[in-house]
C-alpha cells in the first residue's frame, strides 16, 4: 500500500478559477509526507505532449508517482453526440494517464457512470455505461492502464449526481463487465455515507476489485444526524451539516475497511482526498494512514 494526495481543497482553484496551477500545487505537496499525487484532468491548461510531459517532469522531480489520473466522463448523457465526445475524451485520457505515469508503472485512469439525468431509465444507463467502458478496454490494454470505476457522488461540474451512485447500481454496472486485469473499482467510503450505503458492505462486495481508494472523512455537525440530511431516495448529498475532517476521526471505520483490504492482499494506492480544512489537515490524515499501514500491511512495507 503506498499513500498519495489529491487537492481536493484546491480543484477550483486550479481547474476554473485558475489561481493557482498544477505546478504550484505540486511544489506546495512536497513536504506532506505523501509518496505520490492524484491528478485531474481539469488541472492541465492543454493535453499536448510537451506540456503533459513537462507536468509529469515536474512530478517525479518533486519526488513523487503519478498514481491515477481522475477523469468524469458523462456516459448516460441523454445525446448521442454527447456520450461521443465523452468516450473520445476517455481515449485521450487513456494516453494521457500513461504518459503521466511513466514508463513500467502501475497507473490508473478514473471512469464514472454519468449523471442521472431525470429522463435516463436506469436499465438504458446501465447499458450505456457497460458498452462505454468495454470499449475502452482494449484502449486501456494497448496503454497498460487499469480503468477505475469509482463509487462516486459528483463531479464539481456535473449538474446531476452520479448516475450509480447507490451501490445498487454500481454493482449492476461493475459485476456487468468480467475483465479483471484492466477494470476495476475505485473505492471511497465517504462517498458510499453520501449516498446512503453502508461503505463496509459496499467494501465487502468489492474488496477483490478494489484498484485504487481515496481516504476523506465526514462528521456530523452538532445536533445533526444522518436520519436528518437523508433525502427522498436515501442520499444525502453534501449537506452543511455533513462537514469533512481529519481522516480517521469521523463516521468512517477506518480498521475495519484496512483490515478487509489486507485481507484480499491489496497492494495498490490509497490517496488522501481532503484538506478542505487546510494543509495541515491532510498532512495529518496522511500521517494517520501511515499508521493504518504500519498496522495493517506490514509484511507488504518491509
Amino acid at each position: 500500500m503506498r499513500i498519495s494526495a489529491f487537492p481536493k481543497c484546491y480543484i477550483e482553484d486550479i481547474a476554473s478559477r485558475h489561481t493557482m496551477t498544477v505546478f504550484e500545487w505540486i511544489e506546495m505537496a512536497k513536504d506532506l509526507g505523501a509518496e505520490g499525487l492524484e491528478m485531474y484532468d481539469g488541472f492541465f491548461t492543454s493535453l499536448d505532449d510537451a506540456y503533459i510531459d513537462a507536468v509529469g517532469e515536474a512530478i517525479r522531480h518533486a519526488g513523487f508517482a503519478m498514481p491515477m489520473l481522475c477523469v468524469s466522463p458523462d456516459f448516460t448523457n441523454p445525446d448521442p453526440d454527447g456520450r461521443k465526445r465523452a468516450w473520445d475524451r476517455q481515449v485521450e485520457l487513456i494516453r494521457v494517464t500513461r504518459r503521466l505515469g511513466g514508463p513500467g508503472e502501475r497507473v490508473a485512469c478514473r471512469v464514472l457512470s454519468g449523471q442521472r439525468y431525470p429522463e435516463v431509465s436506469i436499465e438504458q444507463g446501465v447499458e450505456w455505461v457497460v458498452d462505454a467502458i468495454t470499449r475502452l478496454l482494449p484502449v486501456a490494454r494497448q496503454y497498460d492502464v487499469v480503468l477505475a470505476m469509482e463509487n462516486h457522488y459528483k463531479d464539481g461540474f456535473w449538474r446531476y449526481p452520479e448516475f450509480a451512485q447507490k451501490k445498487e447500481v454500481f454493482l449492476k454496472i461493475v459485476n456487468a463487465i468480467p475483465d479483471w486485469q484492466y477494470f476495476g473499482v475505485q473505492y471511497d467510503p465517504s462517498n458510499a455515507i453520501v449516498a446512503g450505503d453502508d461503505p463496509i458492505d459496499l467494501l465487502r462486495a468489492v474488496a477483490d476489485r478494489v484498484v485504487t481508494m481515496h481516504a476523506s472523512d465526514r462528521y456530523l455537525a452538532e445536533g445533526a444526524s444522518l436520519d436528518d440530511l437523508r433525502q427522498s431516495d436515501g442520499t444525502l448529498g453534501y449537506s452543511p451539516n455533513l462537514r469533512h475532517g481529519v481522516t480517521g476521526k469521523g463516521l468512517n471505520d477506518y480498521d475495519t475497511i484496512f483490515s478487509i483490504l489486507a485481507g484480499v492482499g491489496y497492494q495498490g494506492w490509497v490517496s488522501i482526498e481532503d484538506g478542505m480544512n487546510g494543509m495541515d489537515e491532510m498532512r495529518e490524515s496522511i500521517e494517520f494512514l501511515k499508521k493504518m499501514r504500519s498496522k495493517y500491511f506490514r509484511a507488504q512495507n518491509l
